[in-house]
């Protein structure tokens, strides 16, 4: 996540972390939302901004974890639902070249373009999938997706067991996955 953060900002074309961090350090902004000040003066926000400001006041343990100890934690206390999470994973990895970005709550699946679904251990007892589904609404297996992820996220499939993620589901992901490509 950090790499892709410091992509975001190279591509912006006025250097990288280490020049900004030099930049921020002779302004010398008196505290945090200074320096998120003084970063939107200069055109950076978002998620180039998060990084800088990670930069110069530490890294939340979330943020400095391993993807393998994010999922982990995200499971420690649902064991039977890991399973689900490992099946929905190793479907998506069969609809297309798949980035998995673990979060502390929640792994994104990302095609080359953008994030085309999200997994979460909603509950004790249900993982949700979400999707990105421009234009469709909830609907048989499709529900809601308010607050599920992130607001691109609109309809969810609830899973309970390995067995849950299907052909059905595999083609609701691949039907995700190929608008997002």
């Amino acid at each position: 996540m950090r790499d892709w953060m410091a992509a975001l900002l190279e591509r912006r074309g006025e250097g990288g972390v280490a020049e900004w961090n030099a930049r921020i350090a002779a302004a010398n902004p008196a505290d945090e939302p200074a320096v998120r000040a003084w970063l939107t003066d200069h055109g950076v926000t978002g998620y180039a901004q998060m990084l800088l400001v990670f930069e110069r006041f530490g890294y939340p343990d979330f943020f400095t974890a391993s993807a393998d100890e994010l999922v982990d934690a995200q499971y420690a206390d649902r064991p039977a639902l890991r399973p689900v999470y490992d099946r929905v994973v190793l479907a998506a990895h069969s609809v297309g070249e798949v980035a998995v970005q673990a979060r502390k709550t929640y792994v994104s699946l990302l095609t080359p373009r953008r994030t085309f679904a999200i997994v979460k251990a909603t509950t004790r007892t249900r993982v949700d999938l979400g999707l990105r589904r421009d234009g469709a609404d909830s609907g048989g297996n499709l529900l809601g997706a308010k607050g599920l992820g992130n607001d691109t996220i609109n309809v969810r499939v609830a899973l309970v067991v390995p067995d849950d993620v299907d052909d059905e589901v595999v083609a609701l992901l691949r039907r995700a996955y190929d608008a997002s490509a």
